[in-house]
């Protein structure tokens, strides 16, 4: 009896197993829609980036190529967009210099957005 209820098992997982894989192939992936990322509102044509530290705001144009969207920063290069385009252009223009450590970019918001943890009375 306990081989039996074995082997039943073992098919419901052999199934479960076929299931699972199934329907994620049949899923689309960003990147095969065309998006590394989900994207923010891009349909103004260009986006605003407000300073982490009081330097302001500042505004560039966003195109669309193949690959994902771009950022014009002020000097005029494009940049490409990381998490989303608006975090792009603050880390690399109002932000440049407050954002990086030893030469690396550590002030980049993550997946979470900008979480910030204070502590105080």
């Amino acid at each position: 009896m306990s081989a039996i209820s074995q082997l039943q098992r073992l098919a419901v997982a052999a199934g479960l197993i076929a299931c699972t894989v199934m329907l994620i192939s049949s899923v689309t992936m960003p990147a095969e829609a065309g998006w590394r990322r989900q994207p923010e509102d891009l349909s103004r044509g260009y986006v605003v980036a407000e300073s982490r530290y009081g330097n302001g705001t500042v505004s560039g144009p966003i195109r669309m190529r193949r690959l994902g969207p771009q950022v014009r920063l002020p000097g005029g290069t494009w940049e490409w967009c990381r998490r989303t385009c608006s975090e792009t252009l603050r880390v690399e223009s109002i932000d440049f210099w407050d954002s990086r450590q030893d030469g690396i970019v550590t002030d980049e918001c993550g997946i979470f957005g900008c979480l910030e943890l204070k502590f105080g009375y």
